[in-house]
Order: C-alpha cells, then structure tokens, then sequence
C-alpha cells in the first residue's frame, strides 16, 4: 500500500493583530482576564476573504514542496467560513494556482477540518487514483462574531496553513487515524440560523447568534480528542514516550494542557502557538505544523500525535510520521494584496453594528 508523505507546507496569517487590549477599548475585559482564562493574546484580522488566505497558504506550500499546481490531482479546503457556499472556495484555489487538472472541494468539520481533510485525502493517495494533493485549513472567523459579547469576541482569529501530500513508497505521513462526532452536544457550539435555517427575509439578517457554552464544550472536546488519542495511539503501536511532539487544535491552554494529562504526554511536548493568532479553527493545526517546522521542533523522521475538535462536535487525532526532509525546495513571495488598516479599523463598523444590535435586542 502506498502512503501519502508531507513534502511540502505553508501558511498564511493577515498583518493586522488585534491585542487582548485592543479589545478592553470596547468590551468589558482585560488581558489579565482573556489571557489567564484562554492562554490567548492576540489574534489576527484579516482584511480579505477566506480564499485569498487558502491561496497563499497553497502557492507556499507549493513551493516549499517543490511542485506547481499542474502537478496537484487533488485539492480539499477545510473551512466553515468560506466566501462563497456555491461555487466551493476550493474551485477558487485551483483556478489561482493554475491547477487545471485538479478535483476541488470544500469540507466543513470545523476546526476538525483539517484532520478530516488530511485523512481523506491520505486515503485517496492510497486507493492509487492521485499522486499530489493540496490539503488546507481556512478560516476568517471574525467575520462571524458578535463584537458585543465578550464570551466569543475573544477566542477566534483568522488564518490558514496548508501542506502537500505526496505518494510514497516509504512508511510515512498520517499512519493512523480515529474521527469522530458527538452529535448529541452540537447545540452547545453553533451558529444556528445560517444557511437555508437563516430567516431570510428578516430585517436584521447580517447579524448572527454565536451559541457557545464553554463548560460543556470544555468536558466533551477533553474526553473526544483523549479518547481519539488513545485510539491512534494504540493502533500505531505507539506508546506516549514515543511520540516526540503533540500537535493539538489552538482552542485553549486549559483544553491543550487536559488532553496532554489525558494521554500522559508531557506538555513540554506539545506545541502552543494559541497565544499568537487564538482559535483559527480548521487552520490551528497546519499553522502550529508549519511553525513547528520552522522552529525545528518537527526533525526528520519526528512522530507527531495530532487531535482537534470542533462544532459537531467532530472530533479525530492522528498519527503521522514526518519523513526525511524538514527544509523547504523553493520559497515564495506570494503574500495578501497590503493594507495599513489596524484591526481595530478593520472591525470599526462591525463593532458599531454589533454594539447598536445588542442595544435593540435589550429594549
């Protein structure tokens, strides 16, 4: 059988950061609360749609892999916050990296995104019919928000990460993998009247309910992504001293710091970037894959154990085994169009929006 090795990867973050007392400018909040809560920050604000991201994600992938997009068979992004239902955003992609021969579609697990991705692409790698794929994480998920309410405005941040995969004969890539969904606590993370479930001709369409209840979401997504762990774990043949880094989906320092108690994994082996861009969702786990590289903490041969979870609430980890190379072919300059706009400009008129929509709703 053959496998799909990660030869290339990529990542994309907008300019504009939006610090934790940016925030404290228009909602009841500190840095002290955010961050000893959430281990977050700052995260970023991106001034372009959610495809732009996913390209330039992709183009320096692509270079990194050493390959054009003519090259790719396949191309899946995972997102929840795409530009366009109909046409997909992966179509998009394609047509920006002039990979014509490519089939493209969009996924949506949410931040699990990304895991479910690399596993269905692994998998067509394996059944023969593709030899390079494009797998991305996605997200502008500040678009979404509620600026007027403290409990979410606080968490998401917009970005994306991408890597190639590429087929091989070597034992590599994503070797095992364990997804799943606990559908019964889907109520406790959604945006519930989106989609055809929007009331379309209602006058305040634009604004959108964020249902968020940290604690149950806290208890489901330790006990999902642990058990997943321990699934892959097992199935691999891996011990938890075997794993030489954790990449786990940047929702929360608490959740990161259960999961890795859950696996008896040390946290020293897990890599935290949660502080810098907050929950990205489907992007956290190829962005932290990207910079994990960079920073030389994924070496060749490296094991690495991933886990995610997401609204659904999916849920999945995996078991992937780097190969031999950590250093890219080529680099590119592909980079979003500039903008000097702060964040805080950026989101001014959402942020009036939001305000003047939580003022109504209060009379």
């Amino acid at each position: 059988m053959p496998f799909a090795e990660i030869t290339g990867w990529g990542k994309c973050l907008p300019q504009a950061e939006l610090t934790n007392s940016d925030l404290s400018t228009f909602i009841e909040t500190s840095d002290e609360w955010i961050s000893s809560r959430t281990g977050i920050s700052a995260r970023r604000i991106s001034h372009v749609n959610t495809s732009e991201l996913a390209t330039v994600a992709g183009k320096q992938a692509l270079a990194t892999a050493g390959i054009e997009g003519s090259d790719l068979d396949l191309i899946i992004v995972a997102t929840c916050s795409p530009d366009t239902l109909i046409p997909n955003i992966a179509s998009k992609v394609q047509l920006e990296l002039g990979a014509k021969k490519a089939a493209a579609f969009d996924l949506n697990a949410a931040c699990t995104g990304f895991l479910y991705a690399l596993e269905t692409a692994t998998r067509m790698i394996q059944a023969g019919a593709y030899k390079h794929a494009l797998v991305i994480g996605a997200e502008r998920l500040t678009w979404y928000l509620d600026w007027s309410k403290r409990d979410t405005a606080v968490l998401f941040g917009d970005g994306a990460g991408a890597v190639i995969l590429s087929k091989t004969d070597k034992e590599v890539g994503l070797l095992e993998a364990q997804l799943g969904c606990d559908a019964e606590g889907r109520d406790v993370l959604a945006i519930p009247e989106f989609g055809t479930g929007m009331p379309r001709f209602a006058q305040d369409n634009g604004y959108f309910e964020f249902n968020f209840v940290g604690r149950e979401i806290f208890k489901r997504a330790v006990k999902g992504m642990g058990s997943a762990a321990g699934a892959v774990l097992s199935r691999a043949g891996k011990t938890p001293e075997g794993i030489d880094l954790v990449i786990p989906h940047q929702a929360n320092k608490r959740i990161i710091e259960a999961l890795c108690d859950h696996a008896k994994i040390p946290l020293e082996k897990a890599f935290i970037n949660i502080h810098k861009y907050g929950n990205t969702s489907a992007a956290t786990i190829p962005i932290a894959l990207c910079e994990a590289v960079e920073e030389g903490r994924v070496t060749p041969n490296s094991t690495l154990l991933m886990a995610a979870f997401g609204a659904g609430l999916t849920w999945g980890a995996g078991v992937l085994r780097w190969g031999d190379r950590v250093t890219p072919i080529n680099t590119s300059d592909a980079a979003l169009p500039a903008s000097d706009a702060t964040a805080l400009e950026l989101l001014n008129e959402a942020i009036t929006c939001c305000q003047e929509n939580a003022k109504r709703r209060a009379e």
